[in-house]
């Protein structure tokens, strides 16, 4: 079996975020992890999650951080909104996790497992 190695995306305070590195790390599975309180993520990368989720898909209504954001009041261009992403990561449905093809958001463990495969 080759080795794995997943890209994760997150905040070392998210619960789902270290949920996710949990579940890597009981598989054996190398992580390169990406604390975005410390390296905000590229644009590109951003964007392959929205292109796949939709904007909703990859925001979390419910953080106190969309609010803050202003995210709900603003009407961007999808650049500046991964722009405004890019500065307010909590707002983020998090973790972001990148294994080969397979694109996960939040906390998701099917998608998860399907990387392992």
């Amino acid at each position: 079996m080759p080795e794995v190695t997943v890209q994760m995306f997150g905040l070392k305070k998210s619960a789902a975020t270290r949920a996710a590195e949990r579940f890597f790390k009981e598989r054996r599975v190398k992580v390169h992890f990406v604390d975005l309180a410390t390296k905000p993520i590229s644009k590109g990368e951003l964007a392959r999650f929205q292109q796949k989720f939709g904007a909703d898909g990859v925001l979390d209504k419910t953080s106190k951080a969309y609010e803050d954001s202003g995210l709900p009041y603003l009407r961007l261009s999808e650049e500046g909104f991964l722009a405004k992403l890019a500065d307010f990561p909590a707002a983020l449905k998090l973790p972001l996790v990148r294994g080969g093809k397979v694109l996960a958001v939040g906390e998701d463990q099917a998608s998860w497992a399907k990387m392992l495969e």
